[in-house]
């Protein structure tokens, strides 16, 4: 296990975020801090109010539905928000495979770091029913915006992406029940 630091915040505006916020392809191939990597991952799904657990992305009926892997040069690891911190799954590094599995975009194995969005939808739909799955996806995109301001806001670059084959994604990250949703490469801008 990997304890992150506590999220540090910048003092960017969200408007300016939001005005610089545009999809980076190129990085340096770079690692990104602990720090850095706490803040992304703090942004997407960490805890935002300790008493009731909730997430800095909103989530219907607070289901949670989502579930963040994240690759770097030392291995694939799994984000658990509840203590923020990363799990080690695998030593290998499977950025390469995760770039292949996205259809050969391979300025994805570039980034330092590269997030795989996945969801257990039936957390959501058991309490409401198929509507949950429509749900899900909202609550993806909720959590990929994050990434995006935050990496903004400590002159990082990404950009979502969802074009992949499935099975091949869930096969580099050994997903079991989850359903990979997106991918989010993160690095420093070329």
């Amino acid at each position: 296990m990997i304890k992150l630091p506590v999220a540090q915040f910048t003092n960017k505006s969200i408007e300016a975020c939001i005005e610089a916020r545009r999809s980076i392809r190129n990085f340096t191939g770079d690692s990104l801090s602990i720090q850095e990597i706490s803040n992304i991952l703090w942004a997407a799904q960490g805890i935002t109010d300790k008493t009731r657990g909730f997430r800095s992305s909103p989530s219907a009926g607070a289901t949670y539905p989502l579930e963040l892997f994240v690759a770097k040069h030392d291995g694939l690891f799994r984000y658990i928000p509840q203590s923020h911190v990363l799990k080690k799954q695998s030593d290998k590094d499977v950025r390469k495979n995760i770039a292949r599995a996205a259809l050969n975009q391979m300025f994805i194995a570039d980034a330092g770091l590269v997030i795989v969005v996945t969801a257990v939808f039936e957390r959501t739909t058991y309490r409401y029913g198929k509507r949950g799955i429509q749900y899900v996806y909202n609550e993806v995109g909720h959590c990929a915006q994050n990434v995006l301001l935050e990496a903004v806001a400590l002159g990082l670059g990404s950009v979502p992406i969802g074009a992949f084959d499935d099975a091949k994604l869930s096969q580099c990250c050994d997903l079991r029940e989850e359903e990979p949703l997106y991918i989010l490469p993160v690095g420093y801008p070329k």
